[in-house]
């Protein structure tokens, strides 16, 4: 099995983690008869041989191995062997996201792409392997790498027709899908034999699989019932279901082991629906109603199943989720703690979408006093889950909660963050905060930290009452504090918002330091003297830091009209390569100079080529009103759009919701505003 393994120079070749030489008792250590050690290997093959999918002159080296291996019947496990191998072939990219060109990428993955298909005959043999492990993990390398579509096909067949493993049938059908998107040419025979699993008695997850499949790869076969025949088909599948009999695994500290517990309780329903949510994709209204067949099912797996369906569904999709959001805020007062949990998760990101779950939110928090904190191994505490997501919808029954929690001995570290979401009513929490911050040391490595979140709440809130404890910060941080600049950063913007005007002289002191333009911004604010901050923000133009510079343009752009000397200045900054610069300088082009002509060309441009750049463009577009016309196409593309802008741009971030909803706000105003304008100028 390992001929030839000590003729290779594995000195020579690299890993993730730089020399290869440790991938010998990486490959041996996968035949183990210890099953801890088997674990331990293949976890090491992940996080260094083939790390996060890249493909290094080691990976290359180690494909003839990887087959010996899966090829012997005495190696157990092979069934996560098999796996590997396909994904260092490019076998866990689907074609419809582009897989031609995952081989195109890189050399070394076009090489490993041939190599796995150089030796992919032994796959048709693995489909009717003693291991169902080995047969489950099959059918998808046997696709992929095969190349004889006929072959193929007639393999998946008969072994639908003679398995007896359910996972493995489950397997073989989502083998055909991929085989039906993979070869269109050849699909018909595969999407019929889906289309008779579908309709067929009997085997619900079967059926689901089978539907899942169909929605990718031949959606005009679907049933016109398909909703109400999926949410069916799961209650009887959970109705009929047992525990999988899943083989003994070890209990180790690796990655996979720690994937592994993470699993859902039903991973197999878990999958079910995520292909056949993913195939749904732009079906909004049909994913809807689906999710609120699922969590409206006696079964706590299966609605345990759909919260964490409705993420992705929020996440990337704009409509009315009144409904299953509110279905998932009744999911906090389920007895199972993991279907509790999800819903938390999933509502906490949600922000002024949760309101339909306030109640049941509030009702948690209250009840529960040991979920308003959430206390980890390392490091502070955070704030929990239940009260973060009541905080964020607005609502005031948060307030005397998070006032309970900042009596504690220990704050937790993101209060501040979620605290100014918290609406008007946060405004009482303004004394605690500043009592907080008065306990802050100002010569602990802590001092950053401790300090950052509190200046955000009270620069929120506006509590000017706070200013001496703020320039406590300033006067008295030591020269070699830990994240100093920062820190001064923060108290200076906080000086500016909290409006009280014994600030001005430290301020004044800061214009001199890195922290200059937020410091000169701030003393705008204060006592809107031109000539004590345009010095500073014109140098800051031709900083050799972008950051500073977009930093000093936005704050030009506060100062409007007395601003007009920097004009030239930022007319160069059109030209930058950077979107953001060039967005930052024309937003305060116009705020400068009432003259609309050359930023409009500007934001069209940073509006297609940047998603995230909409929101400060919007806003811009409001201002101008009748004179931002020419663009109004732009916020009402987007207002018609069905799909949130950051999917569109590949993110996923705990604000992108929020983000998403701001930006729609803000093209309405700009719509809006536009038509006053020019209803003003047509009078």
């Amino acid at each position: 099995m390992f001929r030839g393994i000590d003729e290779v120079d594995w000195a020579s070749m690299d890993h993730a983690y730089g020399s290869a030489e440790d991938v010998p008792a990486l490959l041996r250590g996968l035949a183990s008869p210890q099953p801890e050690e088997r674990e331990r290997s293949l976890d090491g093959m992940y996080g260094a041989v083939h790390h996060q999918g890249d493909v290094y002159d080691s990976t290359l080296a180690c494909i003839p191995f990887l087959f010996a291996l899966i090829a012997s019947e005495d190696v157990p496990d092979r069934g996560g062997v098999v796996e590997l191998l396909a994904s260092i072939g490019g076998g866990t990219v689907d074609p419809q996201d582009g897989d031609e060109e995952y081989a195109a990428s890189d050399d070394n993955c076009a090489m490993a792409r041939a190599a796995v298909r150089s030796g992919a005959a032994v796959f048709a043999s693995l489909v009717t392997d003693r291991d169902p492990e080995v047969r489950r993990a099959a059918p998808t390398a046997l696709v992929r790498f095969l190349g004889e579509p006929a072959r193929v096909l007639d393999l998946l067949r008969e072994r639908l027709a003679e398995e007896t493993d359910d996972r493995v049938r489950l397997a073989l059908a989502e083998g055909l899908g991929l085989f039906a998107r993979l070869y269109p040419a050849s699909a018909s025979p595969a999407v019929d034999c889906l289309v008779r699993i579908g309709a067929a008695a009997g085997e619900p997850g079967l059926r689901l699989a089978a539907l899942g499949q169909l929605a990718s790869c031949a959606p005009e076969h679907l049933p016109a019932d398909l909703v109400p025949t999926v949410v069916e088909l799961l209650r009887e599948r959970s109705r009929q279901l047992r525990a999988p009999d899943e083989p003994e695994r070890p209990e180790t500290d690796t990655l996979i082991g720690h994937l592994r517990r993470l699993r859902p309780a039903d991973e197999e329903g878990s999958q079910l629906l995520r292909t056949l949510h993913t195939a749904l994709g732009g079906r909004v209204g049909d994913r809807i109603a689906l999710l609120e067949g699922q969590l409206t099912s006696p079964d706590a797996t299966d609605r345990c199943n759909a919260v964490w369906m409705s993420a992705g569904l929020f996440r990337e999709w704009r409509a009315s989720f009144d409904e299953p959001v509110t279905l998932i805020g009744e999911q906090l007062r389920a007895d199972d703690e993991r279907l509790r949990d999800a819903a938390v998760s999933v509502l906490e990101d949600l922000f002024i979408l949760a309101v339909p779950a306030a109640d049941h939110l509030a009702e948690l928090a209250a009840a529960r006093p040991e979920s308003r904190v959430r206390h980890w191994e390392r490091g502070a505490p955070s704030l929990g889950g239940p009260l973060k997501a009541l905080a964020r919808t607005g609502d005031p029954r948060a307030v005397p909660l998070l006032a309970e929690v900042l009596e504690l001995p220990e704050v937790p570290k993101d209060i501040g963050y979620v605290i100014p979401y918290a609406g008007p009513a946060a405004a009482a929490l303004a004394p605690q905060l500043r009592a907080r911050l008065a306990d802050v040391p100002v010569d602990s490595p802590e001092t950053y930290d401790r300090a950052a979140p509190l200046l955000t709440a009270l620069a929120a809130l506006g509590d000017g009452a706070a200013a001496p404890d703020v320039l406590r910060l300033v006067h008295l941080a030591p020269g070699g504090l830990r994240n100093r600049d920062p820190l001064l950063a923060g108290a200076a913007h906080a000086l500016g918002e909290l409006g009280n005007p014994d600030a001005i002289p430290a301020l004044r002191t800061l214009l001199h330091t890195d922290c200059a333009v937020t410091a000169a911004a701030s003393l705008w604010s204060l006592e809107r003297d031109p000539d004590a901050v345009l010095p500073v923000l014109t140098g800051e133009l031709t900083s050799e830091r972008a950051h500073r510079r977009r930093a000093a343009a936005e704050a030009l752009g506060r100062l409007g009209r007395p601003a007009r000397s920097t004009s030239s200045a930022l007319l160069r900054m059109l030209g930058s390569d950077d979107v953001w610069e060039r967005t930052t300088a024309a937003c305060a082009l116009w705020r400068v100079t009432g003259d609309a002509e050359a930023v409009l060309p500007v934001f069209r441009a940073a509006w297609l080529e940047n998603a995230y750049t909409r929101g400060t463009i919007a806003s811009c577009l409001a201002e101008l009103g009748s004179a931002g016309a020419p663009l109004h196409d732009l916020p009402h593309a987007e207002l018609t759009n069905p799909r949130r802008h950051r999917a569109r741009s590949g993110g996923f971030g705990s604000h992108d919701i929020l983000e998403d909803e701001q930006l729609l706000r803000a093209c309405r105003e700009a719509v809006e505003d536009g038509r006053q304008g020019a209803r003003q100028d047509g009078a």
